[in-house]
């Protein structure tokens, strides 16, 4: 039992991160509490904490409207956090969405349908930067937040704490995408917070770093992690993840019976780092 949660402590802690939170949210609507209210774009934290999703954030300036001292408070917080802890790690360690997308993941491997590499050639990861974009050219057009309009995160969300409607399709497409068509299809390639928080998280202070001597070079860190081109160092030379896309999830930790790699803290003055 011991050595199979030391297996999955990152999932099992991620799993039950991303319930706590969603739990929080559920009891604010449910019985009143002020632990954590609001949703995932906008919350407050104990009642007076604010709290708010940088990407949320650009989208209602380029609509037009202006933000509260509140919300560029919560925005600043946000942005230190996932600056200092990575910034993926919303993606693996709060996002809701991710729920569905592992899940996908997870079943396409033992269904064998993560060989077929050819998925990879008629889209890119940088997709999402692009989408990034246009969402914000969007909001200005319209003068709304647009992907706050449609974003499988605030629809799972609400599904969750008041029932899910239409909605649902949307998560189900996420789903049925990621199992059939592109492996690690929209977190990995089109989701523009992913693409947001990768920014952020650029030059984040825990990495996933890599120990040479010890790598045999098996690769099961690859075949699990939803971002693997961050992983180039593998078998190669000893260095930190240092590419703001990785989501610091843990997995490729968990399944490497090497101990070849482990998080850690970044040196500021590490000259000799790969910058990605």
């Amino acid at each position: 039992m011991i050595e199979i949660l030391k297996k999955h402590r990152y999932l099992l802690a991620r799993r039950a991160t991303q319930i706590l939170l969603l739990f929080l949210y559920f009891g604010a609507n449910a019985y009143g509490w002020h632990i954590l209210e609001g949703t995932f774009g906008s919350s407050k934290l104990f009642g007076f904490i604010p709290l708010a999703d940088p990407y949320m954030f650009l989208q209602i300036l380029a609509s037009g409207f202006l933000v509260g001292l509140d919300v560029i408070v919560g925005v600043v917080i946000i942005s230190l956090f996932y600056a200092i802890v990575g910034g993926r790690a919303f993606c693996s360690w709060v996002c809701p969405i991710n729920l569905v997308t592992d899940f996908a993941n997870w079943l396409r491997r033992v269904l064998k349908l993560d060989k077929d590499e050819v998925n990879y050639r008629f889209l890119k990861r940088s997709a999402r930067y692009w989408i990034l974009v246009l969402g914000l050219i969007v909001s200005a057009i319209v003068g709304i937040a647009a992907f706050e309009a449609v974003s499988p995160i605030t629809i799972m969300q609400r599904g969750i704490i008041f029932g899910f409607g239409a909605g649902v399709s949307i998560v189900i497409a996420i789903f049925l995408f990621d199992l059939f068509g592109v492996k690690n299809g929209w977190c990995g390639h089109l989701c523009p917070l992913g693409a947001t928080y990768s920014i952020i998280g650029k030059k984040s202070l825990i990495r996933v770093s890599h120990n040479h001597e010890n790598c045999t070079n098996c690769m099961k860190c690859k075949i699990v992690c939803p971002e693997n081109q961050v992983l180039h160092m593998i078998n190669k030379e000893s260095i930190m993840v240092t590419d703001g896309e990785c989501t610091n999830c843990g997995r490729c930790i968990e399944v490497c019976g090497d101990d070849a790699l482990e998080f850690s803290f970044k040196k500021i003055s590490n000259k000799g780092e790969n910058n990605g």
